[in-house]
């Protein structure tokens, strides 16, 4: 415990990197980058995202949102604030921990830990921060085809490139970073030609994510379980925001995918006809199960500041998700571009979901918000199943499975060693501890305080 209470050195800062190294570009997925809430008229700024102390209170008065369908961008309700990604030591503090405070990394909550390991694994083979590594995070409420992020993305391309002399740079994407990904090389190919060598994909949700989305929308998100998650964002103020991310809507499973077995959201339902009462069994496949989202939340609503907001299923956002999905499937793989695959295997992962018991059906579908969701199950990392993240449609250098969760996979053993394999890297010994300490933005800079 007494490193708690001691400056922290960062071994990442090491004096033996290797000049020839060709640079690499780590991309965070949903949920995976520090956001920060902005005063607009004076600077300061919050983090918000992620946060253990206080998160759900904080979370609700500066994260919940609307869509505003004239920008296509989601925008938050707190009209004196907006919420930042931080860009500090380039690009990589936004997607390392999450919850960077002291008290965080003292009791070592390593579910906040997101490109950490793999960070301290790249530093280790001789990789240097803003030379030859780089992280984007982004907005993740946002579209994935957002000319935000579609911009950001470029910036940071063209930045890697120039800062390591002018070498092609290899992407590692996670989860719905994939996605962006995916949206960038198709709306432009030529940048993605240009700058990239590699992509090496973890986890992505190619085809969708049934289980959790569908759920997502309908009862909300649980990020943490266990103890912990009575310390983060509940589950319903999750669901809040996510009913006006425009991201959720592009995860939703691909209705034109070739499914093993077509994914279905499952409602015991008590219908009465002339005076008859039956239990049936409801069954809405990926087209259908649009018409139940409309059913369920037409009386979706928060109170926020005194007023209420209605969060009926936006039809505004399918309608844009619609065109996002177009865009993937558009997306081509440049020639010399080499694509690798790692998607999880040997976990439960969320496919049917369930509402409702035929002893205690569903009457009204708006209960279906606040019913407990029963799952079948497939395989895969725990949130996308192997079937969506495998079916990436390129043409790719090695497609590898590795027992391991979604978030697992950022830190697993195997999977950095695929990673040290394709890009032709190894660890250097080193007789200091590559285990770094990532300060706080706020230890420097007090305009990104806590």
């Amino acid at each position: 415990m007494l490193g708690c209470f001691l400056p922290c050195l960062d071994n990442r800062c090491s004096d033996d990197s290797t000049p020839d190294l060709d640079p690499v570009l780590l991309i965070s997925g949903i949920g995976g980058s520090i956001m920060n809430s902005k005063m607009k008229k004076f600077g300061f700024q919050t983090r918000v995202w992620v946060r253990i102390l206080f998160s759900d209170l904080e979370f609700k008065k500066k994260v919940l949102s609307v869509y505003n369908p004239k920008t296509g961008y989601t925008e938050s309700l707190a009209k004196d604030t907006e919420l930042v990604v931080p860009d500090d030591d380039y690009g990589l503090y936004a997607i390392d921990i999450l919850d960077p405070s002291l008290l965080i990394k003292c009791l070592h909550v390593t579910e906040v830990y997101q490109f950490h390991d793999m960070i301290d694994m790249l530093v280790g083979c001789g990789y240097k921060k803003g030379t030859t590594l780089f992280g984007f995070g982004y907005d993740f409420r946002q579209s994935n085809r957002i000319d935000k992020s579609m911009e950001g993305l470029k910036v940071k391309l063209e930045t890697a490139y120039k800062a390591s002399g002018g070498k092609k740079i290899n992407i590692i994407s996670h989860s719905m970073g994939g996605l962006l990904l995916s949206c960038f090389m198709s709306l432009h190919n030529d940048v993605f030609t240009k700058y990239v060598n590699k992509w090496i994909c973890i986890a992505c949700p190619f085809q969708g994510a049934p289980g959790c989305i569908n759920d997502s929308l309908l009862t909300g998100l649980q990020f943490v379980d266990g103890l912990e998650s009575y310390f983060f964002v509940s589950r319903w103020t999750m669901h809040q925001l996510l009913v006006e991310c425009p991201s959720i809507y592009e995860m939703l499973p691909n209705p034109k995918f070739n499914w093993k077995k077509q994914p279905e959201i499952l409602v015991w339902r008590k219908h009465s006809e002339d005076g008859e009462t039956s239990v049936d069994l409801d069954s809405y496949g990926p087209t259908e199960s649009i018409t139940l989202f409309k059913d369920a939340l037409r009386h979706n609503e928060l109170d926020y500041d005194g007023k209420t907001v209605a969060l009926p299923f936006n039809m505004a956002i399918l309608r844009w998700a619609s065109v996002t999905r177009q865009v993937f499937n558009n997306a081509k793989l440049p020639e010399g571009v080499h694509f690798y695959n790692i998607y999880g295997t040997s976990f439960d992962t969320p496919y049917d979901v369930c509402y409702g018991s035929k002893e205690s059906p569903i009457t009204d579908l708006s209960d279906v918000c606040h019913a407990m969701p029963q799952y079948s199950y497939v395989d895969g990392d725990g949130t996308v199943p192997a079937e969506s993240a495998e079916a990436d449609g390129f043409e790719a250098v090695e497609r590898v499975g590795v027992a391991a969760s979604h978030r697992g996979l950022l830190k697993d053993e195997r999977v950095l060693s695929l990673i040290q394999k394709w890009l032709g890297v190894e660890k250097k010994s080193n007789k200091h501890s590559k285990t770094s300490k990532v300060a706080d933005a706020s230890s420097n800079k007090p305009m990104n305080c806590v």
